[in-house]
């Protein structure tokens, strides 16, 4: 697969998409037919025909693949997420606002891709896949047994991204990031619950258990004005915490207040992936730029540590060729709240680090890492190699790599869910 740090800058490369949108546009019309992330949740499945499972994004081939969620991570079966690829194309290339906007889904954050798959969740009873899909703009349900789409929900503007599952499984909350939009879903029927509105560019959302749902907003990210200079080019990002039930505001964090406060002006206050402690009182984050992470005290409203982490002499020095602004992208915590574990995105490694201590364990080697999340045995660091095409995980205890398997192209979110006991990929397949 090409290198990311090969590609062309992203102003040529929108100029030339758009420069491809006319041209489809002239010929169009001729255009043919074309469940909740918990840790240690494995018990609650047995019994019930179900087992314990991980969801794996693969981002440019618009797959999902099933691996086991713990031992050696072997591959269960795969799911095609664009069953209906055709059809969303002829109506894309028959809008040219829509056509637009999807060749710059793909000369942006898609790195001259189209981006089919983003995040996924199982249904409840695990007869289901809900897969966001940036590139559609939209959210479906999928048939794990037959592969069919159950329901569909285009979201607002022209790019679906990060979603997140409420602790009972029934809703999933999904970032319509051009839009400023963030909307709530039921998972059985795609029916919209309620929405609310970000800052630019939403992105990561988050359930916590005090009923409250976290969005953090990244703003710009696919432009070249990355020089520090320039960051208030980026737009209004910020932390919209909402009442998971009624959608109302509750509070608004302005991560530049408080990274002025602590000392780092240097700092981007884009916030990236986030892991909560246990008792959710402390929130670690990521910032675009940044390798490394911080330490906010939820109650305290402050930042109370910067842990920066080894850069990689290979990484290239200029900003502008880091994808979508990130420089570390992926973090997780270990079930008890004693290790965090980063994906070190353009410094091909990943690293679990003592929270206590900040201090740091061996570093394995792994290509564009994007995502880390937890095994469902808990005792692993499960990431994502993007440049590799392959999941890793990684021991919370030694910080060594215990195992790896092939997935699809250019994997990035990796999900807990349950499938169907006896499930190997969807009938006929």
């Amino acid at each position: 697969m090409p290198s990311p740090r090969t590609s062309p800058t992203r102003p040529r490369r929108l100029a030339a998409a758009l420069a491809v949108a006319v041209a489809l546009v002239a010929t169009a019309a001729g255009t043919g037919s074309a469940v909740p992330e918990a840790p240690g949740a494995r018990d609650a499945s047995a019994g019930t025909g179900l087992r314990e499972a991980m969801f794996v994004g693969n981002n440019w081939d618009g797959t999902a693949d099933v691996i086991a969620s713990q031992g050696d991570f072997e591959r269960i079966g795969r799911l095609n997420v664009i069953p209906d690829k055709e059809e969303r194309l002829r109506e894309i290339y028959l809008n040219p606002v829509k056509l637009a906007f999807f060749l710059g889904v793909r000369s942006g954050p898609g790195e001259g891709h189209d981006q089919f798959v983003d995040d996924m969740y199982a249904s409840p009873d695990g007869s289901s896949m809900v897969v966001s899909r940036p590139s559609f703009a939209d959210v479906v349900s999928l048939d794990l047994r037959t592969g069919r789409i159950n329901w569909r929900f285009p979201v607002a503007g022209y790019r679906a991204d990060h979603m997140a599952v409420s602790p009972d499984g029934t809703r999933v909350a999904v970032s319509a990031s051009t839009a400023n939009t963030v909307h709530v879903l039921d998972v059985a029927t795609g029916r919209e619950l309620g929405s609310f509105k970000t800052g630019d560019k939403p992105h990561e959302n988050v359930f916590t258990s005090d009923g409250l749902l976290w969005n953090m907003s990244i703003g710009e990210v696919t432009t070249a004005l990355d020089a520090p200079w320039l960051d208030w080019t980026k737009g209004d990002r910020r932390i919209t915490v909402v009442d998971a039930t009624t959608f109302k505001t509750v509070r608004v964090i302005d991560m530049r207040e408080r990274l002025d406060a602590f000392g780092r002006k240097d700092l981007s206050d884009a916030v990236r992936p986030v892991a909560f402690t246990p008792d959710e009182k402390k929130l670690y984050f990521q910032v675009s730029f940044y390798n490394g992470f911080l330490e906010y005290d939820i109650e305290a409203d402050r930042i109370t540590r910067a842990k920066v982490l080894p850069g990689n002499p290979k990484t290239d020095p200029d900003r502008t060729t880091w994808v979508n602004d990130s420089r570390h992208h992926g973090l997780s915590m270990s079930p008890d709240g004693a290790k965090l574990c980063v994906a070190g995105t353009m410094d091909d490694y990943a690293m679990v680090v003592d929270r206590e201590s900040l201090q740091e364990g061996p570093r394995v080697e792994a290509s564009k890492p994007y995502w880390a999340t937890v095994s469902g045995d808990g005792r692993s660091c499960v990431i994502s190699e993007s440049g590799a095409d392959r999941v890793t995980a990684i021991d919370f205890a030694t910080g060594q790599r215990v195992a790896s398997v092939a997935v699809g192209d250019h994997p990035q979110r990796v999900r807990l869910a349950r499938v169907p006991a006896d499930w190997t990929g969807p009938s006929g397949s």
